[in-house]
């Protein structure tokens, strides 16, 4: 197997041809170590070379010996060192895994190495002073995204099939939509927390990975998300698994769509024609398609965030390890002083705009099975677009973060399931990803939507060529918008 057809191939193709003994797992770990050298000279996208041996993992799981990478803020596994992106945190190893660890190593997952991820993962750009910046392997002078930006650098270029991902205001839908990538955001208590925490974020964060197909998502998505013991939030348990929702025939749904910000700042157009364009697609299939949005007030999705910048701060505040302040990044001191000097007063007022905001988002998707967006406003920003190590205080950190953002947080702090899919390139060349939002514990609506949409309006021919060396694999000359494969 050579790095073109390693490259080509998703998680459930590799494991395959394993399962077939075309080629064996031993290979297939040989092909992405030169797969990881090659693209992380371009992207700068791990923390460290790449582990001396794979991380145990249970060869004969669903997903046996496929490669794989964790983040630099979790999940913790056994004995791996970890920073969360900074100069400030010394020493810290995990003394056991985290129980998503556990199920990634059960699922088989080979984990090869640790990627990059902002300071605190409080920013969508993936550039902390301790690591450098990472390079998106579309346009090397562009953000992938963040703050699982190494992770989908590295699966878009080829180097792996599946990277994990946290999500805490979109970190694994924007750098999907940046790179590419199918990025499924699940519901509040589908993934565990424990056994650190009962939640995360006031149940904020969730934890997932980024793939390059649907099927890849719903795979990993049945292997990891058993209920949780002892978990704060528990989702609702699916009819059936969701792989078999990838095959399941078409219902007539009640489809959402805005291209209309809740920050109030404007949209690209050629973002917002490829949202239409994904719209006109769904009409095309059956869906009945308006234009509405939950009438969500700015205010509460900026305090809604705040919520989780406290319990970021906290968190910290409160690790087993060494911890200089003084090397932290200025955004961070600022969350470190702002969450010490909260009063329980502040607290509960995030709180309820937490609640307003999961009402408001409940409702509404109550009168509609599925909400599109954009997944970002804007394309990839250039690298050097978010300075983290500029004083700015939570609020006016936040508030960057939400113009350049707006879609993806809302639902972080209302604890739906969202899904970013890469339906558009722009003119230039850049992915543009579009978002599904359904209600909780939808998850099976979603990944069959998106594997209706992934038929009609496949992606698996675009790709950045760090690995591929295809002739156009960055071209220009693909149109903004998306279209039926088959609508004649």
């Amino acid at each position: 197997m050579d790095l073109h057809e390693y490259a080509a191939l998703d998680a459930v193709g590799l494991r395959e041809l394993i399962v077939s003994r075309q080629v064996s797992a031993a290979e297939v770990e040989d092909v992405a170590r030169r797969a990881l050298g090659r693209a992380d000279e371009e992207l700068n996208a791990l923390t460290m070379p790449p582990f001396e041996t794979a991380l145990d993992h249970d060869p004969d799981g669903p997903l046996g010996g496929v490669p794989f990478l964790i983040k630099d803020s979790g999940p913790f596994a056994r004995g791996v060192p970890f920073t969360f992106g900074s100069r400030g945190v010394l020493g810290a190893v995990a003394a056991e895994d985290h129980d998503l660890m556990r199920r990634f190593r059960a699922a088989g997952l080979a984990g090869l190495g640790q990627t990059t991820a902002p300071e605190l993962g409080l920013n969508f750009t993936t550039e902390s002073v301790r690591y450098g910046p990472t390079r998106n392997p579309w346009a090397l002078g562009r953000s992938p995204g963040g703050s699982s930006g190494g992770s989908a650098a590295l699966v878009a270029a080829g180097a792996v099939p599946i990277a994990h991902g946290n999500d805490g205001g979109g970190s694994i839908r924007i750098p999907a939509s940046c790179c590419g990538l199918v990025g499924l955001k699940p519901s509040r208590g589908r993934t565990p927390s424990g056994p650190f925490a009962g939640e995360v974020g006031f149940g904020q964060t969730v934890e997932f990975a980024l793939t390059r197909t649907v099927r890849d998502a719903a795979h990993l998505l049945d292997a990891v998300s058993a209920t949780p013991i002892g978990d704060k939030s528990v989702a609702p348990r699916p009819l059936r698994p969701y792989v078999r929702e990838l095959t399941a025939g078409p219902e007539r749904l009640r489809v959402a769509v805005t291209t209309a910000s809740w920050s109030g700042t404007s949209v690209d157009p050629q973002v917002a024609e490829v949202t239409a364009d994904a719209g006109r697609v769904l009409e095309w299939m059956g869906h009945t398609v308006t234009e509405a949005a939950p009438p969500f007030d700015p205010g509460d999705l900026v305090e809604g965030l705040v919520l989780g910048a406290y319990a970021a701060g906290a968190a910290f505040l409160l690790l087993p390890f060494p911890i200089a302040t003084e090397r932290w990044e200025a955004v961070s001191r600022s969350v470190f002083a702002e969450s010490a000097a909260a009063t329980l007063l502040d607290v509960a007022r995030a709180l309820d705009a937490q609640n307003r905001v999961t009402r408001t988002a409940a409702a509404f998707l109550t009168a509609h099975d599925l909400l599109l967006t954009p997944t970002i406003g804007h394309l990839p920003a250039p690298l050097g677009s978010f300075a983290y190590d500029s004083p700015s205080t939570i609020r006016d950190w936040l508030r960057r973060l939400f113009d350049y953002g707006p879609f993806t947080a809302p639902f972080n702090i209302s604890g739906h399931p969202a899904i970013s899919l890469p339906l558009g390139q722009s003119r230039e060349g850049l992915p543009i990803g579009v978002q599904l939002v359904a209600a909780h514990g939808r998850e099976d609506l979603l990944l069959r939507t998106a594997a209706h949409l992934e038929q009609a309006v496949p992606w698996s021919g675009r790709g950045p060529s760090v690995l591929t060396d295809r002739p156009g694999s960055r071209s220009s000359d693909r149109r903004p918008g998306v279209s039926p494969r088959d609508a004649g």
